[in-house]
């Protein structure tokens, strides 16, 4: 039931960050939570593959580096959603960060 909450919840921030930054745009909230789950599903298999990868540079930028590897998740997502679409590297970059804030204050409250 946590799980569906906290899925439920990125969406909302998805549809949210999609209606304020201009270069995010999501079809609706379906979208949304299917976006919610793919970015789950890139994040539990490829992110930590992509870490490990580029440990090196991660350890060399003091972890700066995960910030892009955040944004390359994102426009992984983007790829494989079409209801999905993000106009760049920056966007992706500012809409990661700002989903990776929202979503770490709403798992705040919820704990």
């Amino acid at each position: 039931m946590r799980l569906i909450l906290k899925l439920l919840l990125t969406a909302v921030i998805v549809v949210f960050l999609a209606y304020f930054l201009p270069g995010v745009t999501t079809d609706g909230y379906l979208d949304a939570i299917i976006l919610a789950i793919i970015l789950g599903i890139l994040n539990l298999i490829l992110r930590p593959i992509i870490v490990l990868l580029t440990l090196p540079i991660t350890i060399l930028t003091l972890g700066l580096f995960l910030l892009v590897i955040n944004a390359f998740i994102v426009l992984i997502a983007d790829s494989l959603l079409s209801g999905f679409d993000v106009d760049g590297f920056w966007w992706a970059l500012i809409f990661s960060l700002l989903l990776t804030i929202l979503q770490s204050i709403v798992n705040s409250i919820l704990d």
